[in-house]
């Protein structure tokens, strides 16, 4: 018996519950539906924010409050963010004044670094380590320690950045969408990122391919007020590059 197009929709939701992520051909066979019905399927479930669309399938939404902490990331997508990180390293010049954000994506492009007569202030604890280590010219944000991030936030770390002005900023964020745009759990996190974004010539999104199409509880910014620098083709790039600049690295 062909089941309704309802039907079916919710019958591929409450697998996901249980499964946490299915592939389009075990959809195929539970369903009895054609793969192109599947996908027209899947394109929609994702359009209302029911799920994420990955490569051969779909994946349940993640909370948007939480939040993995700097030690989890540290050991996800690093292949990935080495690449990213290495070509954002590539856009920096001498003379410039950057700020680069705290995370596991944004300090893997600290060891790529080979300009000397630059200065770089950072929130990120575990970055400015290593920016002392390539003797480069470096400033911490004081502020509140955020000891599952690594990051200093909250109201004076946001006084001391209002200091700066930056020809580049290098982000780290935690969901990508074609609605909502760059958005992260936590609210001192994102004053903060957006700021920085907006006291900057030039913006750029270190982001790996897992973060697209994922929203998260606080918006950081727009779209088009960054340049998205990912390792992969997103889901629905054609659309992203509409919105925005995606330099994409292998």
């Amino acid at each position: 018996m062909k089941l309704l197009t309802e039907e079916r929709q919710q019958m591929i939701l409450n697998l996901l519950k249980n499964k946490k992520i299915v592939k389009i051909n075990e959809l195929v066979k539970i369903t009895k539906a054609s793969e192109s019905t599947i996908r027209r399927d899947l394109n929609y479930l994702e359009s209302i924010n029911e799920l994420k669309r990955v490569h051969g399938g779909a994946r349940l939404l993640k909370g948007r409050y939480i939040e993995p902490s700097y030690s989890e990331k540290q050991v996800q997508n690093i292949k990935e963010k080495t690449l990213i990180g290495k070509y954002a390293a590539s856009l920096i010049e001498e003379g410039d004044c950057i700020y680069i954000d705290a995370g596991t994506s944004t300090i893997q492009m600290i060891d790529f670094i080979d300009k000397k007569d630059i200065v770089i202030v950072t929130n990120g604890l575990k970055n400015i380590d290593k920016i002392s280590e390539k003797n480069i010219e470096g400033y911490i944000l004081g502020g509140k320690v955020k000891r599952k991030t690594k990051a200093l936030v909250g109201s004076e770390a946001l006084k001391n950045l209002e200091k700066y002005r930056f020809d580049k900023c290098f982000m780290g964020i935690n969901g990508i969408h074609l609605e909502y745009g760059f958005t992260t759990p936590d609210s001192e996190e994102a004053i903060l990122k957006q700021r920085a974004i907006e006291l900057s010539k030039d913006a750029y999104i270190l982001a790996d391919e897992s973060k697209f199409g994922e929203i998260t509880f606080v918006n950081v910014s727009d779209l088009e007020n960054a340049t998205i620098i990912t390792n992969s083709e997103p889901e629905s790039y054609i659309r992203y590059k509409e919105k925005t600049t995606i330099k994409v690295v292998t």
